[in-house]
């Protein structure tokens, strides 16, 4: 079987739809803070974005796995592109007013919250329903690839957008909601995983995740290790007061781990389609990973502490890669929206919790204390993994 063979239609429009509403939203966070802003001139409205996102995925987060297994997958995926595209509509139009509301901005991205509830668990339950089973290290690496990118240059395309075009951005956006859309309505319509009425299982994936030790470690992982170790809240104050290199080095040290993953990325599914031996590769990651952040805690050129970010993205790619195949192909399809969610849930809370210890602890110890301590704090949680999840240190191949 060739390697090309991935790249069947239904996946590459999923690739083009899930890549154009990852942009979109990569732009649309940065677009409404800066209006939102520069209307009210309140750094706490900033906050309240972030709460007005979360709280909804949090919320909805039983009803949200229960359906992406009970309905049509297809259909959420159209759903939540629609809802993109209201919601944009409804920033458009708002934005029109020069002294717009800010509660009906935050109510709109409450709405968005809402519906990105939704297609998060989707997104990620619908790939391996896309591929077979032998691709999908692939087809994950290539979709985080995507990922990867539309999170690295969405903020800097929103910078020039918004000089250009201003609050006329979101009609741009609505003209590429409408092409996300597109994307996904060319995927052939796909049944409900799960024909079941029952109501009693919303919360059907976490037991599922509990009792399932490869899932659990993987999840947990996921969740522990950008816990304990993300440098990301720290990268201003290390490009200000250590490394004296301004906003400019900021944007530079910035980039550097999307630039590793997404290097990483395009090896992985170029090149290493399959893992011999996907335990041991897995935990050999986190340790680079740990590693990594005691380089950066250590650094006090630029380039040392790039180079240190750019193995800190690359490491953290394969282990993504990795633990995403792992997670899908060792859950049933019935289960795979609800543990989806859980998943979700999970890199909701260890992204803005890591933040949150990062800034916390380095306002009690300092930056480059605080980091190292996060270094530590990971390659401790990599080793106690590989003694806990023993079943997940000695997996051979990810379908096992």
């Amino acid at each position: 079987m060739t390697q090309s063979s991935v790249f069947t239609s239904r996946f590459v429009w999923f690739l083009f739809g899930r890549g154009i509403f990852s942009a979109i939203e990569s732009i649309m966070a940065v677009a409404f803070a800066w209006h939102l802003y520069k209307r009210t001139g309140d750094p706490f409205d900033l906050a309240l974005v972030g709460l007005f996102q979360i709280v909804p995925v949090y919320l909805l987060f039983p009803i949200t796995g229960w359906a992406v297994d009970h309905i049509s997958r297809s259909k959420i995926l159209l759903a939540g592109a629609t809802m993109q595209l209201a919601v944009l509509s409804g920033f458009a139009l708002l934005m029109m007013t020069p002294d717009f509301n800010k509660w009906f901005l935050l109510a709109l991205i409450s709405l968005h919250g809402c519906g990105k509830a939704f297609m998060s668990p989707a997104l990620q339950a619908t790939l391996p329903n896309l591929v077979p089973p032998h691709h999908l290290n692939q087809a994950v690496a290539i979709t985080s690839t995507v990922w990867n990118i539309a999170l690295t240059v969405g903020p800097f395309v929103a910078g020039i957008l918004i000089a250009l075009l201003d609050r006329n951005i979101y009609w741009l956006l609505v003209a590429a909601a409408i092409a996300t859309l597109t994307c996904f309505y060319q995927i052939p319509t796909m049944g409900a995983a799960n024909t079941g009425k029952g109501k009693r299982d919303l919360l059907g994936g976490l037991r599922y995740v509990w009792q399932n030790q490869i899932v659990l470690g993987s999840l947990s992982l996921d969740l522990l290790i950008v816990l304990s170790g993300s440098v990301v809240a720290l990268l201003p104050v290390y490009a200000a007061d250590i490394l004296n290199v301004g906003p400019e080095g900021l944007g530079f040290l910035r980039a550097m781990p999307a630039a590793g993953a997404v290097l990483m990325g395009i090896y992985l599914s170029r090149f290493k389609t399959e893992f011999e031996n996907t335990g041991t590769t897995l935990f050999i990651s986190l340790g680079v990973f740990s590693l990594s952040i005691i380089t950066f805690a250590l650094s006090e050129t630029l380039w040392l502490a790039a180079c240190a970010l750019f193995v800190y993205g690359a490491s953290d790619m394969i282990s993504v890669v990795i633990r995403g195949a792992v997670v899908q192909l060792n859950t049933p399809d019935a289960l795979r929206g609800r543990v989806s969610a859980a998943n979700s849930i999970f890199i909701a809370s260890s992204n803005q919790l890591g933040d949150f210890r990062a800034g916390a602890v380095a306002a009690a110890i300092g930056p480059v204390g605080a980091t190292l301590l996060g270094g530590a704090c990971a390659m401790a949680v990599a080793a106690g993994g590989a003694f806990w999840f023993k079943d997940l240190r000695r997996l051979k191949k990810i379908e096992n």
